[in-house]
């Protein structure tokens, strides 16, 4: 069936808007002109295309008509502020700059643009999520595990920081560039994640997210090759590498210990191994490395039982002394409860869950039911997949704590 024009632009428009939108910052020099030239721009493409034939370039011709449309409107606009006739004039002289600097990409030029060091460092990641990922706010909020009103607020602040404090649009210098790197890991591999694993809607994975992730990695390590780049970027290689094997045909999720470790993409594993070892020989290793390190030891493990889980719970605890958080705590008391039986870690994720951090994530009670359901204590692992379902906003995982409840012996 031939596609009609409104479905090819949003196809186009799912696929490439976000780099479109990072081209037109870094042309206007401002968030909310870029937003509003990206939507002139593709809605000039429906009448002009439908008219006159779809360009041969598709993505130039946004570009330019986005950024000649903001001149237009900040021209009709300077009747009322005549700053913005002078905005206009420059932007229109400025010929399309390619930027003239080492950075080989618009995205990852924007990231380290928008990672700026005056910002709260939480307060720039999420508005780098935001506005130049593309994630939405309940995606973003659910990686920081809070409230889609309380990231809100957290990226309505950073942007009126920037307004009020005239923070600019530009590319840092090369000797800048590892003040940012840390924000700049981070918001890439929430990226990753959202991909990995879906916060909600219909599909378990986003492989574009994902995808685009691992790109950027790529330049990433290639632009600035320290110990932690290379280490997320093999921390991104050794968990897509499951891929193929995360889902059944139907495409219900498969845990790690079910997954069939022959369908693992062993290309993908083998070159983020190799990356580990490059990073961790930067001493002390850093907490990506360090998680890299764990995924490699489940990657060339032939099965869920083989799994060296002492040596797995050795690099947790290293990853909690470099990087704590309730997250790893958890992930290491399942590894110890594959190490020393499940009674040990559900006394640890009891006493995680007790302490508040993660009482709202469904993760954390699907672990306990998980291990509960292992140490035979079926009306435990009930009442906790329950509270997962009840948590979980994913419709692929919903389905499958669902499953894992019927299944349970009445």
């Amino acid at each position: 069936m031939p596609q009609t024009m409104p479905d090819m632009l949003g196809a186009l428009y799912a696929a490439e808007s976000s780099r479109i939108l990072a081209t037109l910052i870094r042309l206007l020099g401002d968030f909310d002109l870029a937003e509003e030239a990206l939507h002139d721009a593709f809605q000039a493409a429906l009448q002009q295309w439908s008219r006159d034939g779809v360009p041969a370039a598709l993505v130039p011709w946004l570009i330019s008509a986005g950024r000649f449309r903001a001149i237009d409107a900040l021209r009709r606009r300077a009747r009322f502020d005549a700053s913005l006739a002078l905005l206009a004039e420059q932007l229109e002289r400025d010929a399309a700059p390619e930027g003239g600097d080492e950075f080989p990409d618009d995205r990852l030029r924007l990231i380290f643009t928008c990672c700026h060091p005056a910002i709260p460092e939480q307060a720039r990641i999420a508005l780098t999520l935001r506005e130049v990922c593309g994630l939405t706010t309940e995606q973003i909020a659910h990686a920081f595990l809070t409230s889609p009103a309380t990231l809100a607020k957290r990226i309505v602040r950073a942007k009126a920081k920037i307004r009020d404090e005239r923070i600019p649009y530009q590319v840092p210098a090369r000797d800048e560039l590892a003040e940012r790197l840390g924000s700049v890991l981070q918001v890439v591999y929430l990226v990753f994640n959202e991909g990995y694993a879906a916060s909600s809607g219909d599909a378990l994975m986003l492989p574009q997210l994902s995808g685009e992730a691992i790109r950027l990695g790529r330049l990433l390590a290639a632009l600035l090759p320290e110990p932690e780049a290379l280490g997320l970027l093999a921390l991104m290689l050794l968990h897509e590498s499951r891929r193929p094997a995360r889902t059944s045909a139907d495409g219900q999720p498969i845990l790690l210990a079910d997954q069939d470790r022959a369908r693992w993409d062993a290309a993908m594993a083998a070159e983020g191994a190799a990356l580990v070892e490059r990073a961790l020989a930067a001493r002390p290793a850093g907490p990506y490395a360090l998680q890299a390190a764990i995924a490699a030891v489940h990657a060339e493990s032939p099965s869920a039982t083989a799994t060296d889980w002492p040596q797995i719970v050795g690099l947790y605890d290293l990853l909690l002394r470099v990087a704590p958080s309730p997250v790893a705590e958890l992930n290491r008391a399942v590894a110890v409860a594959m190490r020393d039986g499940p009674l040990a870690g559900i006394d640890l994720v009891d006493a995680l869950i007790a302490r508040g951090d993660l009482g709202g994530y469904h993760l954390a009670h699907a672990a306990r039911a998980e291990l509960c359901r292992m140490a035979g204590l079926l009306g435990q692992a009930r009442a906790s997949y329950q509270r997962a379902l009840a948590l979980a906003q994913q419709r692929h995982e919903r389905d499958f704590l669902a499953r894992q409840i019927e299944g349970l012996p009445a």
